[in-house]
């Protein structure tokens, strides 16, 4: 019975994520509760700091460089850490993995597991760039220019992590290396969609909260099944989840640098803003 703690350990913890998130946000106030500036009953609100796009570029494309480096280097002092004392943890997961492993859990793994792969989080990057770039009236290059920086600068980081560090992975997947590009990408990718979608078409606390907890969920299950298929080290992917977290940030603020930080008007209630500017007049 044993064999089947790990997959119960997946719906565990899949299951918290989700539960926490109900309970949240079943304590968000009341839609009819909020602010009035939080339902303007336009998809405009956050004014730019400037619209003229050489400054927007060069203001955000300097945070996404420093930011960057600074991941950069975060990234190469935990990877000192995890070359040189990782496989004290790794070794024995590994082993405890291999003897308890499930055939059929590990070909839905094998699926699942999917979703991190390079031109599977590509695809969704494109796709998620022109549907923003034509639903959203303001800054429509910025959409896509975001999103191809992302492509270009988590590519060739990651490669140069790699590069640094010469890492190989278990014996099932010599080629697996520091940190795993699958979790990288699941949490930077996905992240970044689910926040530009709440930002534009939401805004609200208990959307946001939905969002993190898909995300997070999507992270851990990438980070489990490299692990429980012997894709990656214990520790390789959990540098992962924590370098595309990192890059996620990185990303966000640069885009609310160029974009404005407030985010789109609530949509709990549709007219509500209406209603409410009503209620204020004397």
């Amino acid at each position: 019975m044993s064999r089947y703690l790990a997959v119960l350990l997946w719906a565990v913890v899949i299951a918290a994520f989700l539960g926490i998130a109900l309970l949240l946000t079943r304590r968000t106030m009341p839609a009819h509760a909020r602010p009035a500036a939080a339902a303007t009953g336009n998809g405009d609100a956050g004014a730019t700091p400037s619209r003229w796009w050489p400054v927007v570029v060069l203001r955000s494309g300097s945070a996404a460089v420093i930011g960057t480096a600074v991941v950069f280097g975060i990234m190469a002092l935990l990877g000192l850490l995890v070359v040189h004392h990782g496989l004290a943890i790794d070794k024995p997961i590994y082993r405890w993995m291999v003897s308890h492993r499930v055939h059929s859990w590990a070909a839905v793994m094998k699926r699942l597991t999917k979703i991190g792969d390079t031109w599977t989080c590509w695809a969704a990057a494109v796709s998620a760039a022109v549907c923003l770039a034509v639903a959203v009236r303001r800054l429509r290059w910025l959409m896509p220019a975001l999103f191809a920086t992302v492509i270009v600068v988590d590519h060739y980081t990651t490669l140069a992590l790699r590069h640094v560090f010469h890492r190989p992975g278990p014996p099932d997947s010599p080629l697996g290396t520091y940190p795993s590009g699958g979790c990288d990408r699941v949490i930077l990718f996905y992240g970044l969609i689910a926040y530009l979608l709440w930002r534009e078409f939401s805004g609200t606390r208990r959307a946001g909260i939905w969002a993190a907890a898909i995300v997070t969920s999507l992270g851990f299950n990438e980070a489990y099944s490299r692990v429980y298929l012997t894709l990656h080290w214990f520790t390789d992917a959990l540098s992962g989840l924590l370098y595309g977290g990192l890059l996620l940030a990185v990303f966000i603020a640069a885009f609310r640098i160029a974009a404005g930080s407030r985010p789109a008007a609530s949509r709990d209630r549709p007219g509500q803003g209406g209603r409410l500017a009503a209620a204020r007049r004397p």
